[in-house]
């Protein structure tokens, strides 16, 4: 299981973008996050373009497909939904990890045995302005 953003296991940062002139105030090497929106079209196609990983946050079936078919490395999803998105995510061999936004330690028992790919704390989100 995949954890970003505890409190003693060192992870990699997502840097929650706005727009793509935010990008240039990210280290070099690091991942981007952002919310699914076809207002953020742009953006995601110019991390694949560029070949930056990214993770996208969605919040329903069809936003986890697209995301899957846009490049995602990873798929942020409520605690909720991360079972159906498993799920999904198994039975069509995505690529793309799923991440469950979660927000105490207790949790992380529950997605281990739902099967989630992995968790992530709000911590391990670091808002990026423009």
């Amino acid at each position: 299981m995949l954890l970003f953003g505890h409190r003693f296991i060192e992870s990699e940062e997502f840097y929650h973008i706005f727009d793509i002139d935010s990008i240039e105030k990210t280290p070099s090497s690091s991942s981007i996050y952002l919310d699914f929106s076809e207002k953020n079209l742009d953006i995601i196609e110019h991390l694949r373009l560029n070949q930056i990983p990214f993770a996208l946050g969605v919040t329903n079936i069809n936003e986890l497909i697209y995301a899957a078919a846009l490049g995602a490395s990873y798929i942020m999803v409520s605690k909720e939904f991360a079972k159906s998105a498993q799920d999904i995510a198994e039975n069509y061999l995505f690529d793309a990890k799923i991440l469950a936004h979660i927000q105490d330690e207790s949790e992380i028992e529950e997605m281990a045995l739902l099967g989630i790919d992995g968790i992530c704390f709000a911590e391990a989100i670091v808002k990026v302005s423009s």
